[in-house]
């Protein structure tokens, strides 16, 4: 049974560029190509596939008012970040790609998220939120906080995991990953084809 802890690896043209594009932003320490934040470790890695389409997992960071929120999406911005439209039309949140582009959102303030750290969400696009949330309960041994057809969640250590649900099936292997214990453990499969590292 896990701990609860889960961390993220991402693919990468220049890991270590991307490492330090995350470590500056979350203003966490850098160890090589890892990111060391509250309970979340971001594992960088070398891949030469070009990124085609929408990732399928990403981070929500959070922020503890509208003034923060803004620091926080100027700082990403100064960094190399840019914003990005994948559809959301107008929301209180800010959609951008790190310079890799890889999507990501900052949060208007949200109370749930009082005490995650600077990440407040890895979030999971899925077919069926529901059923996502009980098999990573199992994986994870998190507790399901909510769950409708629409949008799930599991609350543990460190920032939540979340599924939302969309209608595009995964095509592509995911760029961005979970890991639940040692990022080089064996790569698995979760019910909806999601690859993740985990014993």
């Amino acid at each position: 049974m896990s701990t609860g802890q889960v961390n993220v690896v991402v693919d990468s043209a220049d890991p270590l560029v991307s490492a330090r594009f995350w470590a500056d932003l979350l203003h966490v320490p850098l160890d090589g190509t890892q990111v060391h934040a509250p309970e979340l470790t971001l594992t960088f890695v070398p891949a030469d596939e070009p990124k085609t389409v929408k990732n399928r997992v990403h981070l929500d960071l959070a922020s503890q008012s509208a003034a923060d929120q803004g620091d926080i999406v100027s700082h990403a911005l100064s960094l190399g970040a840019a914003h990005a439209d994948i559809g959301q039309g107008r929301t209180p949140w800010a959609v951008l790609r790190d310079p890799q582009g890889n999507e990501f959102c900052v949060l208007e303030p949200r109370p749930e998220y009082a005490a995650t750290g600077p990440v407040a969400a890895i979030v999971v696009d899925a077919l069926a939120p529901a059923s996502q949330a009980l098999a990573w309960s199992t994986i994870t041994g998190r507790r399901v906080a909510l769950a409708t057809d629409d949008f799930a969640s599991l609350e543990g250590v460190g920032p939540w995991l979340e599924f939302v649900r969309v209608v595009e099936p995964k095509v592509v292997r995911n760029r961005v990953r979970l890991a639940v214990g040692a990022v080089g453990a064996e790569v698995r499969v979760d019910p909806e084809g999601n690859e993740f590292h985990g014993g």
